[in-house]
């Protein structure tokens, strides 16, 4: 059991230099003893409504460093504070500030919503059991408008999509990888670095682009990319759903469109998933 959607804003000051974190943060136990199930003894109960104020006390006192360091302090205080507690789990994302800039100044205290991708993180603790952390980035909506197709597809007699060598790829993607057990790991430098990795194995090079033959190989070229360059993470898992665009035919308006006008095609989407490891993460 536990508290849902605990949405606050961090505001930190240094000077007239403000810092925001505006988080959403889950958290959930599980006690030693199912009494409050099975008896309706509420004795070793902690209310939701303290573990919200928990959450809030530390956000004070600690201030958010990196949304992982915050889910494994939340982990942390529920362990070492109640022996009842026999695991928890601490779930936050953040809401995507950025500092404004004006003519390429940075704002000492104004802010803008960018929605490039949502951050976010896993801690979870069993009593006696290793500190695990995953972390993550949702909702990042990726286009490109070539370099891309689909052939050599198997067909029968219900086939009725076309080769294409020569698309659209877009979609919105979800990330989430596994540290494996916690150490003392720049989370905040790591994040950004996946993000790269993810906008890099997407695009290709910026001069002239890499040519997706799949959703499938796309989504392969991003979880190798990350596993080849950021030894911290053991496991990445990624979900692309796709939106796909179909070409207006125009004929009967008297022009031709060579692929200037497209519609989104809402429902229904196509989705890929894959879960890639390291060989020695699957071995232990």
């Amino acid at each position: 059991y536990g508290k849902n959607t605990i949405k606050f804003l961090r505001l930190h000051r240094e000077g007239k230099k403000h810092f925001v974190k505006e988080v959403e943060v889950c958290a959930h136990l599980r006690l030693t003893s199912p009494q409050e199930y099975l008896d309706g003894n509420n004795s070793l109960v902690i209310p939701t409504d303290t573990i919200k104020n928990i959450v809030l006390v530390l956000a004070k006192k600690n201030g958010i460093p990196s949304l992982e360091q915050f889910a494994i302090d939340i982990c942390n205080h529920f362990m070492t504070t109640f022996c009842q507690v026999a695991y928890v789990k601490a779930y936050v994302q953040e809401v995507p500030w950025q500092r404004l800039h004006e003519d390429g100044v940075p704002h000492i205290h104004s802010f803008i919503c960018v929605p490039d991708g949502i951050r976010f993180c896993e801690a979870e603790q069993c009593r006696n059991g290793p500190l695990i952390v995953f972390a993550g980035i949702k909702d990042l909506k990726l286009m490109k408008t070539t370099q891309s197709g689909f052939e050599g597809f198997y067909k029968n007699e219900h086939t009725t999509l076309p080769e294409r060598h020569d698309r659209i790829l877009c979609g919105e993607l979800f990330c989430k990888w596994s540290y494996g057990e916690c150490k003392d790991f720049d989370f905040n430098c790591i994040w950004k670095k996946i993000r790269e990795c993810i906008l890099e194995a997407f695009a290709g090079p910026p001069d002239c682009g890499e040519y997706s033959p799949s959703y499938q190989k796309t989504v392969n070229c991003i979880q190798m990319l990350v596993l080849s360059r950021v030894s911290q993470v053991q496991v990445i898992e990624v979900i692309l759903n796709n939106t796909f665009y179909n070409v207006v035919d125009m004929k009967n308006l008297g022009l031709t469109n060579d692929k200037e006008v497209l519609v989104p095609v809402e429902a229904p989407y196509g989705s890929c998933a894959c879960t890639l490891g390291r060989k020695k993460f699957f071995e232990a």
